[in-house]
């Protein structure tokens, strides 16, 4: 192939600067292709577009011969010469001459999707120079060291998603590829989500908790959300999954203290007070032999923003479960904004973050007291405490509320999933065993909705 010579660059290059990333060859090779060949536009054009020329005249080119393509016109050297000149831009790209020699350089369009890929590549170079310069800079710029982590790992989650566009896929592949996974998961070689270990809130979600999506956990002070986040983030990690739990209302030695109460058997006052018997060293044994090499992970900053979520989320390598406790315990970024609109903040920065990431996002959250207005206690959506934009964001919602407590004993906890998008809802009882953090299932237990609080007056009608 013989190598035309491009006219001057259209803004004179820094000397300064290191020399540019690209071919001029593949860049070349592309334009003559599609300038004896239209035919080879749809195969170029799934890699590259106009800004993945570096030189500018190439990028004027590319756009003028588009035009044309996309107008159901032809574009050959002399329609696409006129479309420049139409422009004023034919001199500055070389004129009649250069499109000409740019045609003769290239015998075939055979190659184009090579010598596209080739300019892709070479673009996706320079977009990773260039947010590598943009991260020093901001590396240099002063202010929290968190926020500009999270600035630079957005700069460069810029380029990987310009690298991740997906093809068009014919549906009949789509549908195989779903009979192949319904197949794996009927034989048990994959599972349909990750579990929680609480079997009927499995049962509603369809298996658990999956990637890309946001829950809330959420019920009034005191009923139990804290540990049964806590539960199912165990059970999680026991799964095999990587959990990461942002516990901003509880230090890191008291959630140690409730793992190993939960998984030693052991009542939360004695490890608090050291007055154990030997039992009790053997649970604290056990426990700590069962967390050993756990995925399982704790940070516990408070008042974290929603940039220093992000950053601590990128820290933990293959993370697959994001708790977040308590959502109103986090910092805005938005000063002297309404509560509602730096709770929205933060909410809507958590659901992107599960989009982004590919993770679940499992967030805690108070409810307001209007639910404590309800004879049963039970509560609805619009309880959710400070924003309706979590119930917007969330794509499941789980609600807790004490049902019947006992002076001995454990407390019946209920449960409800009252927003589950493209799925069921469902309510079910808990036993809380709240000395040593333990859950279990009480099927048959819930009384009906609307039914009145155990233990309350009814005014003497039943």
């Amino acid at each position: 192939m013989n190598s035309a010579t491009p006219p001057e660059y259209l803004t004179e290059p820094d000397d300064a600067q290191p020399a540019p990333v690209w071919s001029q060859e593949a860049e070349q090779s592309v334009l003559g292709a599609l300038l004896i060949d239209n035919r080879a536009f749809d195969r170029a054009g799934e890699v590259v577009q106009e800004r993945s020329f570096w030189h500018a005249a190439h990028r004027t080119i590319w756009a003028a011969i588009a035009g044309q393509i996309m107008a159901n016109k032809p574009a050959d050297i002399i329609t696409v010469f006129d479309a420049l000149k139409a422009a004023g831009k034919a001199d500055d790209c070389g004129g009649l001459g250069y499109l000409n020699a740019l045609a003769q350089s290239i015998p075939s369009a055979a190659n184009v999707r090579r010598y596209a890929d080739i300019v892709a590549e070479r673009a996706a170079q320079r977009d990773t120079i260039a947010a590598a310069d943009k991260a020093l800079a901001i590396a240099r710029e002063p202010g929290p060291i968190g926020e500009k982590l999270d600035r630079i790992a957005t700069e460069f989650a810029g380029v990987q998603r310009e690298q991740m566009r997906n093809a068009p896929r014919q549906l009949a592949e789509l549908v195989r590829a779903a009979i192949d996974r319904y197949e794996d998961m009927a034989s048990g070689r994959r599972s349909p989500a990750w579990a929680t270990g609480i079997g009927p809130l499995d049962g509603i979600l369809n298996g658990g908790l999956r990637p890309g999506k946001m829950y809330c956990l959420a019920a009034r002070p005191s009923v139990g959300k804290s540990s049964a986040a806590r539960a199912i983030g165990l059970n999680l990690a026991f799964g095999g999954h990587p959990v990461l739990l942002l516990s901003q209302e509880m230090p890191g030695d008291e959630v140690a203290d409730c793992a190993i109460a939960q998984l030693g058997g052991i009542e939360g006052d004695r490890l608090q007070t050291g007055q154990m018997a030997q039992s009790d060293w053997d649970g604290v044994t056990r426990a700590a032999h069962e967390v050993a090499g756990l995925p399982f992970y704790v940070d516990d900053d408070g008042g974290l923003t929603i940039h220093q979520i992000r950053g601590k989320a990128r820290t933990v390598k293959g993370l697959r479960v994001l708790v977040v406790d308590y959502l109103q315990l986090s910092t805005s970024t938005l000063k002297g904004a309404s509560t509602n609109d730096q709770v929205a903040e933060i909410s809507k920065g958590l659901k992107q973050l599960s989009l982004q990431m590919g993770i679940a996002v499992v967030v805690l959250s108070q409810l307001n007291r209007e639910v404590e207005k309800r004879a049963d206690r039970e509560p609805q959506l619009s309880d959710l405490r400070d924003s309706g934009a979590i119930e917007q964001d969330i794509d499941a919602a789980v609600m807790l509320w004490t049902v019947r407590e006992p002076s001995d004993g454990p407390r019946l906890v209920g449960w409800k999933v009252p927003k589950h998008r493209g799925g069921r809802k469902g309510r079910f009882g808990m036993w809380f065993d709240a000395p040593v953090y333990a859950w279990s299932e009480a099927p048959g237990e819930l009384p009906p909705p609307g039914a009145a609080r155990a233990g309350q007056s009814t005014g003497g009608f039943e």
